[in-house]
This record gives C-alpha cells, structure tokens and sequence, in this order.
C-alpha cells in the first residue's frame, strides 16, 4: 500500500575512500490510524542497501521521554560515526535488511472454528463448509484457536516496522494460511454478545498481517464469511459479532459475504435440525469458491 513520504535528514558520509548516504524518511500512515508516523532510517553505498531500521509514533506510549522521530535521528547519528570510523565493521554489525518472504499458494479455504466448544453449533457449521469445499476439489484447512498456542496482541505496533509479530507462536502459520486462501469462514458462537476470547485474540493478532501489507506485501483478492450461532431469538443478538468481523474482514482488505446466523439455538439446541441449513451453507461455500 501506498503511504506518502517525505525525507527528514539525508547527509553524506566519506570513508575510506566510498560515499554513504544515511538518510531518515518520515512517512505518513495517518490513512491508517489517526497520526501515525513511520520512520525509516536506511544507509545505502550506491544503491547497495546496508542497514534498514524503521520506528513508528504509536510504538511510544504517553509517559515515554522521547519521540519516534527523536529515536530515528539518534540511530542515523550513530551510523554515521560508526561508517566514518570503519564501513566493514558496520556491514559486519548490521545484517542485510529483509522484508516478510513471499508465500507459497497454500490452501483454497479457510475455516476458523472459533468456538471452544469441539463439538457444537459452531464446530458443525464449520464441518458442512469444509464438506462443501472438499466436494468441490479445493483444498481445506480448519483452525481451532482454542487448542493452539496464541499469544494474546500487546498494542506494541512494532509490526509495523517489520511486517512481522514479535511473538513467535502458531499465530505465524495461521497467518500464512490465511494470507493465500481465496476464502476465509470464521464460525463463532455468540458469547456475551461478542466473540469467544480465544477467537478474539486470534482476529487482534492479525494485526501482524495489516502491517505487511503497509509495506507493500501485495495479497490475492479473498473473500470473508461469517456463520455464527445465538442462544437467544432475534437477529440483533449478532450486532456486536456482525461489527468485529465486519470490522477484521476490511483490515484484510476482504470481500466480506452475506453471513449465515442461526439463533435461537437454546431452544433448538443442534442446528442439524434445521430444515434447509446444511444445503444453505454448502451451496454458499460452493457458490463462493
């Protein structure tokens, strides 16, 4: 994605016979969040890039004594003195910068059976879409979050700087899955009028993937369904769970499809029992793929 950007420091450093440019760029993510600043310090010989490093304005909180732009100059200073004093100990201190590696084509769908209940509503739900995408030749893969290993997100934002989380947990496969699938089921229950926490710290970590692709990572276009199923009667009881994957599936930039919800499960209890369900979730996944 595109972000407007402008230079903030650019001085020329001479040793030892080569010029090296360390040059600190502001870039404005207020498209993003609301005054959001990325700032990237990079020092080149030529167009040979030998050290990247990038900071961002949200990474500091409140009570911190110093700015992200403050702590970008500060870095780029002390390139300069350490190039001036010996360009091969720097290359030798400072490995070549990298982006997130591109992705193999994995699966076709993506189910997320996002309720901790393994054999409930939400886990049948999410059996007929998989039985739907299998029938269809396509490749499936189902994501339990509740059995996995998923640090919950800690509002650091250092991902926007690399593209990648600083934890490293089952969150990394999820992603990659995720990432390449042309279609994305997330089935939930409705728990205290939102989402179970385990889905939730599923749908916050994805932040992960909204900073790669601020960095350019480009994604294949992918569509997002919701199932979801209430205790109670009435459709309003998904106001809130409509509102957290609407809000997850244009983080991603998905197409987000017109869910399927079944209330009232207290009193019918197995969603097998409803006439015409199982054909409707199959034929949505079948006419979505």
């Amino acid at each position: 994605m595109e972000q407007s950007e402008k230079s903030v420091r650019d001085p020329y450093v001479e040793a030892r016979g080569t010029v090296y440019h360390v040059v600190v760029r502001e870039e404005d993510l207020s498209r993003f969040y609301p005054g959001m600043v990325r700032y990237v310090i990079e020092a080149r010989a030529g167009q040979e890039v030998l050290a990247l490093s990038r900071t961002n304005s949200y990474e500091y909180s409140p009570d911190m004594p110093f700015s992200a732009r403050q702590l970008a100059e500060e870095r780029a200073a002390s390139w300069e003195a350490e190039l001036r004093a010996d360009p091969g100990a720097f290359r030798e201190s400072h490995p070549a910068p990298s982006l997130p590696a591109g992705r193999v084509q994995g699966r076709d769908v993506v189910i997320i059976q996002g309720s901790p209940r393994a054999g409930g509503n939400s886990a049948i739900l999410a059996s007929w879409a998989a039985e739907s995408a299998r029938r269809e030749g396509r490749k499936v893969e189902v994501i339990y979050p509740h059995d996995m290993d998923i640090h919950p997100c800690i509002g650091c934002y250092q991902c926007y700087n690399t593209g990648t989380c600083v934890f490293q947990d089952d969150m990394n496969g999820i992603i990659d899955a995720v990432a390449v699938c042309s279609l994305l089921v997330i089935c939930s229950p409705v728990y205290t009028n939102s989402v179970p926490a385990g889905l939730k710290a599923l749908l916050d970590r994805f932040m992960a993937l909204h900073a790669e692709m601020t960095l350019g990572g480009n994604l294949p276009p992918r569509k997002g369904l919701l199932m979801a199923v209430a205790g109670r009667k009435g459709h309003e009881n998904f106001k809130c769970v409509k509102e957290v994957i609407r809000a997850f599936f244009s983080l991603l930039g998905m197409t987000p499809l017109q869910p399927v919800l079944v209330d009232a499960t207290d009193v019918i209890h197995d969603v097998t029992r409803v006439e015409g369900l199982k054909d409707r979730v199959m034929s949505v996944i079948r006419d979505n793929l």
